[in-house]
């Protein structure tokens, strides 16, 4: 492969017009200095570095491709737990139809690919330079050891979305994506899975090393945001011991949230539990490009007026009434008489009201799709610390953590009895619920080698279009690679359809 940095001048906005398939890998991170200029100083670094931040929530190439928020929603609305209640204006449809990431010719499979390997080479330019920056050696170590940890995300995701499952009991051999450590302009072969996650490790460890606590703002990465990273790898590789420990370390220091701030629209970074997550500002809003603009229940968008996300019924119905979050949607939504209130107070009449609609996430306002976007919170790593016990066979441990969660949430929730795989299951149940729309349920089915199943609840057959069940382990759970991508890398090779 060609190695090289090329010339060139100052950019706006991350270089988000761009044009042929490999233009990801050399990108300059920087909306505000030259390329001479950026790596020179750790504060010129940091610029560049913020780039990288703001690439988390910034419009791509269409209103549904809102960077790392989008592609949550496409995760999720994959999974059994995000109901369409209608087809609304079609957004998102074919995805949870299961037909757009399996067409190669699909814009939103190029903007996934496209993305993460944006991420990639904009964390690649610094790692590649920054050792020689002027500064301290503590702001070169924070400033690099974020790169390390962005790296290792977006890798992470990319291997999980097209890739085959990694199976802690086989070798994993299957073809997985490129990796790219560093400034390149061509593409290259499909590593082996195990080799990207070798990879992965190797960069998320790094950042360990060089991380602390400290940090500008919760969009930045800092040792606990590595650490959780850490903890999903470990969880999806099967490496429980890992993944409890990583987990219980991430989540030093973030306490869980109050019912009342359960209440208040999973929409800012200042909740206690939030580890990472974007923070959005009125004058750098994304509009329809937002996370709020087609999961919030009150943003004026004809996606949410028309086709308010619901949860599945069967889901919701798990839920005990003593629980805080069974607040979190309206399974009486449809009728006037029986409906929640909230609805009324946040929504207008044009807005369709449906049976189980969610009321978990809330924009700024009716006209403003500005909110701040969750990446990881405490909670989750208590699920993963409790998941990764109980399947390592440390039941008493893992239902210790579960009810130092659920009782925060639930105060009838008793401490659990039981062991093994119902201890497991009981997890999964409560990752579903306290997770829910945050953008990781085909993540877990596919790492589980789990089904989808969507009978028996809510959803709406012309909605899906029959789309009910997909064997675990068909070819289908493989994202195919961009047809772009296959037309200009020579080494390239299609997931099989």
């Amino acid at each position: 492969m060609k190695k090289h940095i090329n010339k060139v001048f100052v950019l706006v906005a991350l270089l988000l017009g761009t044009s042929c398939a490999d233009d990801y890998l050399d990108t300059i991170p920087t909306d505000a200095v030259s390329e001479e200029a950026v790596f020179t100083t750790t504060q010129n670094a940091m610029t560049a570095l913020n780039g990288i931040h703001r690439m988390l929530h910034i419009r791509f190439d269409s209103q549904g491709q809102a960077a790392e928020s989008g592609v949550m929603i496409m995760r999720d609305v994959m999974g059994e737990d995000v109901v369409f209640t209608t087809t609304g204006n079609g957004w998102y449809v074919s995805t949870t139809r299961w037909l757009n990431h399996v067409n190669e010719n699909s814009g939103d499979v190029r903007f996934v690919w496209r993305y993460y390997y944006k991420v990639i080479g904009n964390a690649n330019m610094i790692i590649a330079n920054i050792d020689d920056a002027v500064g301290t050696q503590e702001e070169r170590d924070e400033i690099k050891g974020q790169a390390l940890a962005y790296r290792a995300w977006a890798h992470f995701n990319l291997v999980q979305m097209f890739a085959e499952r990694y199976d802690a009991a086989g070798s994993n051999s299957q073809m997985g994506v490129p990796i790219v450590i560093e400034p390149i302009t061509e593409g290259g072969p499909r590593n082996t899975v195990e080799e990207v996650y070798t990879q992965i490790n190797s960069d998320v460890d790094a950042a360990i090393g060089l991380l602390t606590e400290s940090r500008n703002a919760t969009s930045h990465i800092n040792i606990n945001v590595a650490k959780g990273i850490k903890a999903r790898i470990a969880l999806t590789q099967g490496n429980y011991s890992v993944a409890a420990d990583m987990a219980s370390q991430a989540r030093e220091g973030f306490e869980l949230m109050s019912e009342s701030q359960l209440y208040q629209g999973f929409n800012s970074v200042d909740n206690p539990e939030w580890i990472w997550g974007s923070r959005q500002v009125d004058d750098q809003g994304t509009f329809f490009a937002s996370f709020f603009a087609y999961m919030s229940v009150n943003f004026s968008s004809t996606n949410i007026r028309g086709n308010p996300k619901a949860i599945n019924s069967e889901l919701y119905n798990m839920i005990p009434d003593s629980d805080y979050r069974k607040g979190l949607w309206d399974p009486n939504a449809s009728d006037p008489d029986l409906r929640d209130p909230f609805i009324d107070e946040v929504t207008l009449s044009t807005f369709s009201k449906y049976d189980y609609m969610n009321r978990k996430f809330l924009a700024q306002a009716n006209a403003s799709s500005v909110g701040d976007v969750p990446y990881m919170r405490a909670a989750e790593m208590y699920l993963i610390e409790a998941e990764a016990l109980a399947r390592g066979g440390n039941d008493a441990e893992a239902a210790q953590v579960l009810f130092d969660l659920v009782s925060e949430r639930d105060p009838d929730y008793t401490m659990s009895t039981n062991t093994g795989d119902d201890l497991a299951e009981e997890i999964m149940v409560q990752r579903r619920i306290e997770l829910w729309g945050e953008g990781f349920r085909f993540y877990d089915l596919k790492r589980l080698n789990l089904p989808l199943d969507r009978n028996g609840a809510n959803f709406v057959e012309s909605v899906i279009n029959g789309k009910y069940t997909e064997p675990a382990g068909s070819n289908n759970w493989q994202w195919r690679i961009p047809i772009d991508e296959i037309n200009t890398n020579e080494n390239m090779i299609q997931n099989p359809s």
